[in-house]
């Protein structure tokens, strides 16, 4: 982290993929000192985004080159990997389940039965630009169309990345007026809206004054009791988390954090350090993790990331049914996939660290939980319940 940071707080022993780094440093970026390395803009301008400079490092199959070759062509979601992120990537497996997430193959080009550019109707229920309200009391705040490293199966590919013209706050906007002066308007004009929630892109790659001022505003708002920040930052940019940011954040409670993990290998130290700092900061961490074939579906993976989300201080929230956009069905299991792996979880390891399933239905429906059925029958006697273990038994 920021050699101004100082010592963070005690954490847990780290895991094997610190080791990963640490070579990937001492091969690729030998004379990079620590306080490169260590800067989140410095990881932002180094990030690998060319065939060429991430084939010198990946062992590209065909079919990866291929796709990055038609992806750039296409215009579709660009590769962008933070050298931190990429020192955790397999560089001969094309199976690592994180190589999978942010390494494209030609199954992207694909669009399946279902498909859709927006599946959740996110710009129908859009009444000035940049915000999303579906739910009466909620209402989503798109501030940036970047991301440090972009996911393949982006629910909002539409707009990030450079695609299309999508929605970045700048302090300039925030002076002088601009489209967030629209969406804030908005916002204090809806009495409902009692919760906020920033996204896009990543919110926190925004600077910090921009972040500092934009809170601000919203802050000004009286109705608005709760802001929540949407990102994925402490998994591919922990650099990102420093003293600086967490002293801005920390002025604005109540601050939620919603943060995005797929697979246990993201719980690193160096981000484990930054949802220390986050967490000593004040701010509930909550995760959202999407099901994804062949990367976390299954008992055992998803328990290991769910103890490990646990063990930094992050409460599991939300297990997502991967959203159908163009182009990701190769990710996509059947959603029974989701009910088996929470219900093998339930009973056997504690209520914390087992996240509610949900589809966010397509046409805009919104968030729906999936669960196993635990009761068999109902009458005027009672309920008759089946546990985890299949046991069976009476409530009157």
């Amino acid at each position: 982290m920021d050699s101004s940071d100082g010592q963070s707080a005690l954490v847990a022993e780290p895991p094997s993929t610190e080791n990963k780094t640490k070579l990937f440093r001492e091969r690729y970026f030998p004379h990079i000192a620590d306080r490169y390395w260590n800067n989140w803009q410095w990881q932002l301008n180094t990030r690998f985004t060319a065939m060429t400079s991430i084939s010198a490092i990946l062992e590209l199959s065909d079919d990866e080159a291929d796709a990055m070759e038609a992806l750039g062509a296409s215009g579709r979601i660009p590769v962008n990997i933070t050298p931190y992120y990429l020192s955790l990537i397999s560089r001969d497996d094309i199976n690592q389940p994180l190589r999978r997430t942010v390494i494209p193959t030609m199954a992207e080009l694909n669009t399946s039965c279902g498909e859709a550019e927006d599946p959740l109707c996110e710009d129908d229920d859009s009444p000035v630009p940049g915000i999303v309200h579906r739910y009466d009391d909620r209402a989503l705040l798109l501030v940036s169309n970047r991301c440090s490293s972009y996911c393949r199966y982006c629910t909002r590919s539409r707009l990030v990345g450079g695609r299309k013209a999508g929605y970045t706050v700048t302090l300039s906007q925030l002076n002088h007026g601009g489209y967030i002066d629209d969406a804030i308007d908005y916002i204090r004009n809806n009495t409902a809206i009692r919760d906020v929630i920033l996204s896009g892109g990543d919110p926190l790659l925004l600077e910090d004054t921009v972040l500092d001022r934009l809170l601000y505003r919203l802050r000004g708002i009286k109705h608005v009791e709760i802001v929540r920040i949407g990102t994925k930052v402490p998994a591919v940019l922990p650099q990102r988390i420093t003293s600086d940011l967490c002293d801005i954040l920390k002025q604005y409670h109540p601050l939620f954090a919603s943060l995005h993990f797929v697979h246990p290998d993201e719980a690193t130290r160096e981000c484990t350090e930054a949802c220390a700092k986050l967490a000593d900061a004040g701010i509930p961490l909550g995760s959202q993790t999407v099901l994804l074939a062949g990367i976390n579906d299954n008992i055992e993976t998803m328990t290991s990331l769910m103890h490990k989300l646990l063990m930094m201080r992050v409460r599991p929230y939300y297990l997502y049914q991967c959203d159908p956009v163009v182009g990701t069905a190769h990710f996509r299991t059947p959603a029974e996939k989701g009910v088996e792996i929470i219900a093998g979880m339930r009973g056997f390891t504690s209520g914390y660290a087992i996240p509610t399933f949900v589809i966010d239905a397509p046409g805009g429906g919104g968030k729906v939980p999936l669960q196993q059925n635990y009761i068999m029958a109902a009458d005027e006697c009672g309920l008759t319940l089946k546990n985890f273990r299949g046991e069976v038994y009476h409530y009157p």
